[in-house]
């Protein structure tokens, strides 16, 4: 009779939280390519946790700073348009119920 062995997630082996076998399979139904390499989704999927882990603590600051205990679509509005990297990468993106923010809009390319 053969030990049992706990399965180690992919997403465990990268030490990341993100889905990687979700990211992989996202990947290979998206038609993005003929062949996909699973390290492209261990890649992606640390990429995604990455910039989610930042509007998160950017966020949190800005509702903290507002006296507030929850992250409102506001406090992510201010977050993103106020970090000259996140503002370029999100700069054709609305945000629902984020409100206005003064600041120069950059052309969408």
């Amino acid at each position: 009779m053969l030990p049992l062995v706990s399965k180690k997630t992919k997403s465990a082996m990268a030490g990341l939280q993100f889905p990687v076998g979700r990211v992989y399979r996202l990947l290979r139904r998206g038609s993005y390519a003929d062949r996909i390499s699973p390290g492209s989704a261990v890649y992606m999927a640390a990429v995604l946790e990455y910039l989610t882990a930042e509007i998160l603590e950017l966020a949190g600051n800005a509702a903290r700073e507002n006296k507030k205990a929850r992250i409102l679509p506001r406090h992510i509005q201010l977050a993103v348009r106020n970090d000259d990297e996140l503002s370029k990468l999100f700069a054709c993106v609305t945000i629902a119920q984020g409100g206005l923010n003064i600041w120069e809009p950059v052309s969408c390319i």
